[in-house]
């Protein structure tokens, strides 16, 4: 068996840019309590007239330009999100179309909420690692500004919109070092989105109970950190940069503090992206990429956690 490559990134955020004195506007809250809260300044929000199939489009297409393929080189799709355009066919079938990859290759989504790109990660190493497929595209995308109630200020200045793409190839170098899942459905109630499809066809928004939630993310994404490092034989020194789930700065702090790593480890887009959920990792890791602040051969260290609750991490020799 060979190793999974990230061989490309992409990324793409709409172009409205709402900050926090707009929803100050709107809301009982201030710039200074967001900030002071959860480290967010300001978020991206897709167009009336834009498709989540529309940003995942722009952002795979940047990954391919990077990896240097074309769309009859790609075998596989999955995207992570939870704010597809349709209940089905699958966002990644309809992305399939956008990108005229005309194979008959496998496209799917998955639902890990927040997790999704990290489990779609997971599931495309697992697929390269069998020769089953040589070149996979993994897309994190998401429009919580469609699913979030403008008049909770708990939960509507966390989230923005976009989506972050990579292409993984089959190599014989160590690219995917191994990756972590996990889930615990028990605390479902905690964090969640009603389907309207089910009920009366009115508009369902994020519900949250923060302090729980970030209580619990802290806690496992800490241990996470430890269990995927014993797993490669790793130690903490060697990794390179953490690239979170950028939902919180203070949850970001606290798993940095397992690593010892300092703040300039640490590749942090929340204040202006804000919490895009299954795009935040890819969406960060392009940014880093595209910065130049990784380098072929660094370590990297990808988690994120969501509503399910489902977490994950990989160690990504990139």
């Amino acid at each position: 068996m060979g190793f999974a490559r990230i061989s490309g990134t992409g990324s793409y955020l709409p172009p409205t840019v709402l900050t926090n004195e707009e929803i100050a506007s709107r809301i009982d809250t201030t710039d200074e309590w967001i900030l002071q809260r959860v480290g967010i300044k300001e978020r991206r929000v897709i167009a009336d007239n834009q498709s989540l199939v529309d940003m995942m489009e722009i952002a795979s297409l940047a990954a391919m330009k990077s990896a240097g393929i074309e769309a009859s080189d790609i075998d596989l799709i999955i995207v992570g999100t939870v704010t597809a355009d349709h209940v089905f066919p699958s966002a990644a079938c309809l992305l399939q179309r956008a990108l005229g990859v005309n194979n008959q290759s496998p496209a799917f989504d998955l639902n890990a909420a927040c997790a999704g790109f990290i489990y779609a990660l997971n599931v495309a190493d697992n697929f390269l690692q069998t020769d089953e497929v040589k070149t996979a595209l993994v897309v994190g995308a998401d429009a919580f500004s469609r699913i979030v109630n403008w008049e909770d200020r708990s939960t509507c200045v966390l989230f923005g919109d976009g989506a972050g793409a990579v292409v993984l190839q089959s190599s014989d170098q160590p690219g995917v070092l191994a990756t972590q899942l996990h889930a615990q459905g028990e605390h479902a109630d905690l964090l969640y989105v009603e389907n309207s499809v089910w009920d009366d066809f009115t508009p369902k928004y994020v519900h949250m109970r923060g302090k729980e939630v970030f209580r619990y993310a802290t806690e496992k994404l800490g241990d996470l950190v430890g269990q995927l490092l014993a797993k490669c034989n790793l130690e903490q020194s060697d990794i390179d940069w953490l690239i979170p789930h950028q939902a919180n700065k203070r949850i970001i702090a606290a798993v940095a503090r397992k690593l010892n790593l300092s703040e300039e480890k640490i590749i942090q887009t929340i204040e202006h992206h804000g919490n895009t959920s299954s795009a935040s990792v890819p969406l960060a890791l392009d940014h880093a990429v595209k910065g130049g602040l990784i380098q072929r051969g660094d370590v990297l260290m990808l988690e994120a956690f969501g509503g399910g609750f489902a977490w994950g991490a990989a160690l990504v020799k990139y």
